[in-house]
């Protein structure tokens, strides 16, 4: 029993014996589970299924296509935590393990949707205590002028204590070829509090592979504090077509046969020209195709149904610039 609080009125001070007692239910109201005896058994998959970690799973099973080796290694750091969540019961020394993360891949490749699941897994297992997530980037850490960073880190660590925070392309916040740059004062701090705070913050680190190899080599007490490096893979032609699929359906749409042919065609070509961004490419593209349905369906000024306002035509698809822009303008987004 820690603190100094007067008794309530009416009520006698707590004897030695009572005060134990409220200790022993303080501990069960706290969500401690009851500790087990050696020869006692117990189901991995009822302590699973109550944390809600097997629901999570499945949600990221039907949000991401594709992605099987990083589904896995998330199973795989799921398996990990709910072992050593066990193992405790039974009295079994296991330090906390390090959960500071590194996220490589493309854009839109679901780096963080995963964050978003992962937040979530780590609060039903009781290594977080909220589970939220706060994304940022160096401009939400960084400052412009001597003494502004400082404020600005702590802020977001502050925000994102009983969490994750998500730093997105995170080599950003070192500039070799800036003497007057802020950002190793941003990285100091992350430093600290990754490790003062490492049972109350997870950190996760993003950005494409190569560079954050060099950000790593620049900067090896950070790499020293990361544990799991997941990468990315881009998505093939097939799964970004279902992506396509999921989401128009997810709109109250879908594809005609036409436009599916249409839609893979686009893809193709997409694929090959500047700033394709996997997933959320495909959403920007979804969008205009709305765009030019609805264009489309009000020129003509005929009579509709539910299903014109449903489904998505080739012409939708093929009046994209993708099917007349140059391919040798480099540096140009086409849409």
């Amino acid at each position: 029993m820690t603190g100094f609080a007067l008794p309530a009125p009416g009520r006698a001070p707590a004897t030695p014996a009572e005060e134990q007692d409220e200790e022993q239910d303080e501990e069960q109201d706290d969500g401690q589970a009851e500790r087990l005896a050696d020869d006692d058994l117990i189901d991995l998959g009822a302590v699973q299924k109550s944390s809600a970690v097997s629901d999570v799973l499945d949600q990221l099973d039907a949000e991401l296509v594709g992605v099987a080796p990083v589904k896995a290694r998330v199973r795989e750091i799921a398996a990990l935590l709910l072992v050593d969540q066990v193992r405790g019961r039974y009295g079994l020394t296991a330090s906390r393990p390090t959960l500071h993360m590194c996220f490589t891949g493309s854009p839109g490749t679901g780096k963080t949707t995963v964050a978003l699941r992962m937040a979530e897994i780590l609060k039903g297992l009781g290594y977080l205590r909220q589970g939220h997530l706060v994304s940022v980037t160096r401009d939400d850490l960084v400052g412009e002028y001597v003494g502004h960073t400082a404020p600005k880190t702590k802020a977001v660590l502050k925000r994102a204590l009983g969490g994750v925070l998500l730093i997105d392309e995170a080599y950003y916040l070192y500039r070799a070829d800036s003497e007057r740059d802020y950002g190793p004062e941003a990285i100091e701090i992350l430093l600290q509090v990754m490790e003062a705070q490492r049972d109350d913050l997870v950190v996760i680190l993003a950005g494409y592979r190569d560079r954050m190899d060099s950000f790593f080599a620049s900067n090896p007490g950070m790499a020293s504090r990361i544990a799991h490096h997941i990468d990315f893979p881009d998505f093939t032609v097939d799964e970004l077509v279902q992506i396509a699929e999921l989401m128009a359906a997810r709109e109250s749409h879908r594809f005609s046969a036409e436009a599916c042919q249409a839609l893979r065609e686009y893809l193709e070509r997409r694929m090959a020209q500047p700033r394709f961004a996997n997933a959320r490419s495909v959403r920007n593209a979804l969008d205009r195709m709305r765009l030019r349905q609805a264009n489309r369906l009000v020129a003509a000024g005929a009579l509709i149904g539910k299903d014109d306002l449903i489904r998505l035509e080739a012409d939708d698809i093929l009046l994209s610039r993708v099917f007349g822009a140059d391919r040798n303008t480099a540096g140009r987004s086409v849409h």
